[in-house]
């Protein structure tokens, strides 16, 4: 019982589909057994319905096995029609939610290679000119067809796959079920909506809503164009309905409201794009949920199965702020994850990149739906590339609409926006994000929504699409977060952000530090072009301009205004230890992903970091990320510790003690102390007795 007793009170449960749940054991009240007969495929894999899918409430996507070797096909190379492309799609979801087996190329922007490269996949390729073989290799694991037409409208096809989903059928027009038939395949028609009336949107997905929503699980909701096929797998993986309401039309508006009632902000999301923006985006925002744009994203069933953590890359040290002009370029779109898919993926290698620092706009959602993919972008970047999220945090949401000058969900109140920036913290410290923009606006107690639940935010950018009446100006938010307008927005070139910045920087007078901040649109003005903003802007105030990374940028910005912020990021600060495997300076160098966290050389539980910023500051707070914010087991947290602060170095002050700690993250917002040496001191580490350090931030203001 002694023995026991020192073990970590937790009990670990292993999934069929291969997810691994960690439960408090002072959580569990019975544990039951039963005997219970599976349907297998061939490979031995238990075939999984949708509602039989691992799915935690903070997850975005369910657990899915790792893929093993996946069978790849060409889409375009095959000369699909769109009918079919949403039946390959379909079947893939149904199929990779057993376990990942299926890869289908349609878009083909980037080489084809590139993220199954990425992801370390091993591919067999059916051939183009026999792609329903495809469907033979999986047919054991369908149960029949839905048979549609679209000749009165094309909103069939996403009734059809709604409906296929939920019973592993297959969605397949009369000609398609001839192909099937033709390749041997003789499935039985179990749905037939052939003979269905109906000849509007409205009517289809209110058919949709009233036979089989309550089946449909809503937690995702896809809305996609019916001709579009490409996130159809993970829809069908998880069961989902996929619509294409209009919320400009007034009988849609209040069908897709109903949907959008059912799901539970702070959680739950929509996935694709809608008929027009602003509408669409502004509809899910009254409800609190996000949507994220991905109309043309691929193979999310598989991308999300590589379910590794995000490798955050350091964050380069800053010089000291001087009375200079401090710019930040902001590149647009990164908020559509199929444009971090394809797009991106080729403007990210044009050769001006790296030249100059710029602020990449990126989804955080990422961080479930392809952790990968934000590990290749983070490999690839250099010190001068800085990835910040789109709007308006986990996904998009529109908290104002300039073009219909109208507030969407918690302008006036934070019953929906907690939740949602509750879910932006998570996601935006997942993925590494320290800056948002937000479309077009942000009231007060959005902005202090913000404040009170995403403390890993340096900062909040606007975009106001300069439809204001005047110009915005910045603000700052509960005394430590600014909000800095973009100006301009969506820029389509060099000329454009010159002549903005220039409405101030001619104004500068040398005595005081100046902030411009701005956005280009990626599709007019990438890497190559931007380049030469450093010529153009130095031309303008001789010697003063310095274009920063946005994370310096809001450093500069807090310290010019005698605000908090993170004093680790100094140039001048000096780091030591006790001994250590790892160098000191991985302690606090911005990430606290595993390949840059300081580990203790001993295995006796103990040792410290310490920190010198070479003058005193008035520290108000201070996080440490242990060992489980890097992907580590939970019993690899320090448990015991205490963080110091010191004047001279000799004299300590402890200002946070901690026992028995299991949090990932220890966080902290102290009564304001002068120091200028702060010390994290270990007395119990790891349960191997080692001691781990993901990350140190500390917080100062002069």
């Amino acid at each position: 019982m002694e023995l026991l007793a020192q073990q970590p009170t937790t009990m670990i449960t292993k999934l069929t589909n291969g997810a691994a749940i960690r439960t408090d054991v002072d959580e569990v009240e019975k544990i039951t057994f039963t005997d219970a007969e599976f349907n297998l495929n061939s490979d031995g894999y238990r075939i999984l319905e949708a509602d039989e899918l691992c799915w935690p409430d903070d997850r975005l996507l369910p657990f899915f096995l790792p893929p093993s070797t996946v069978r790849s096909l060409d889409m375009n190379a095959a000369k699909l029609s769109d009918v079919e492309r949403v039946m390959f799609c379909t079947l893939q979801g149904i199929i990779n939610r057993t376990r990942p087996r299926i890869l289908l190329y349609n878009h083909n922007e980037e080489p084809q290679s590139t993220w199954p490269t990425a992801h370390s996949l091993r591919t067999a390729s059916v051939p183009v000119s026999r792609p329903y073989e495809m469907v033979k290799l999986y047919q054991e694991e369908i149960k029949g067809l839905v048979l549609y037409s679209n000749e009165l409208c094309d909103h069939y096809s996403n009734l059809a796959v709604t409906i296929a989903v939920l019973d592993r059928l297959l969605p397949v027009t009369a000609e398609i079920r001839d192909k099937l038939v033709a390749n041997g395949m003789d499935f039985p028609i179990v749905e037939d909506l052939s003979q269905l009336k109906m000849s509007t949107a409205y009517e289809v997905y209110s058919y949709l809503y009233n036979n089989y929503w309550s089946r449909c699980n809503h937690r995702l909701l896809i809305s996609l164009r019916p001709t579009i096929p490409y996130v159809h797998d993970i829809g069908a993986a998880c069961g989902s309905a996929c619509v294409w309401l209009d919320p400009r039309n007034g009988r849609e508006r209040v069908l897709l409201d109903k949907m959008l009632k059912d799901m539970t902000p702070g959680r739950d999301f929509v996935l694709g794009w809608y008929p027009e923006e602003r509408s669409g985006v502004g509809e899910a925002t009254k409800y609190g949920l996000s949507t994220v744009p991905a109309d043309f994203f691929e193979n999310t069933t598989v991308y999300t199965a590589v379910n590794k953590p995000v490798v955050i890359a350091p964050v380069p040290k800053r010089p000291k702020l001087e009375n200079k002009i401090y710019a930040a370029v902001y590149i647009s779109d990164g908020d559509n994850i199929q444009y971090c898919q394809h797009a991106m993926a080729k403007i990210f290698e044009q050769g001006g990149r790296g030249k100059m620092p710029l602020n990449w706009t990126i989804s955080p959602a990422l961080a479930d739906i392809s952790p990968m993919m934000l590990n290749y972008y983070y490999r690839k970047a250099s010190t001068n590339d800085c990835f910040v999220g789109g709007p308006s945090g986990m996904g998009y949401s529109m908290p104002y609409d300039a073009h219909n000058s109208r507030y969407y969900a918690g302008a006036s109140d934070t019953e929906l926006i907690t939740p949602y920036t509750q879910l932006t913290q998570r996601y935006l410290e997942k993925a590494g994000l320290r800056v948002i923009t937000i479309w077009d606006n942000v009231s007060d107690k959005q902005c202090q929504a913000y404040a009170n639940n995403c403390s890993y935010l340096y900062g909040l950018t606007i975009n106001d699409w300069e439809r204001q009446v005047g110009r915005l100006t910045d603000k700052v938010q509960s005394d430590w977060l600014p909000v800095a307008v973009q100006y301009p927005c969506y820029a389509n070139g060099v000329d454009v952000i010159t002549d903005f910045f220039n409405r101030d920087i001619k104004n500068f007078k040398g005595k005081e530090p100046m902030f411009v901040t701005g956005q280009a649109t990626v599709w007019d003005a990438g890497p190559d072009k931007l380049v030469a903003l450093n010529e153009r802007l130095n031309a303008l105030s001789p010697g003063n301009v310095n274009i920063v990374r946005a994370d310096h940028w809001f450093s500069y910005y807090n310290e010019a205004h005698h605000l908090p912020f993170n004093i680790t990021l100094l140039q001048d600060m000096e780091i030591v230890s006790s001994p250590a495997r790892t160098n000191a300076k991985v302690a606090a160098d911005g990430s606290p992903s595993e390949g840059y966290l300081w580990t203790s050389r001993t295995s006796d539980g103990t040792g410290w970091v310490k920190m010198d910023f070479k003058e005193p500051f008035q520290i108000s707070r201070y996080v440490i990320r242990h060992a489980e914010a890097a992907g580590m087991e939970p019993e690899l947290n320090s448990r015991d510790f205490t963080i110091e602060t010191s004047l001279d170095g000799e004299t300590w002050t402890t200002v946070g003690s901690f026992v028995g700690n299991t949090s990932p993250v220890t966080e902290a917002t102290i009564t304001p102390v002068e120091a200028r040496f702060v010390r994290v001191n270990v007395t119990n580490g790891g349960t191997d007795g080692r001691v781990r350090i993901g990350d140190i931030e500390v917080y100062g203001a002069h």
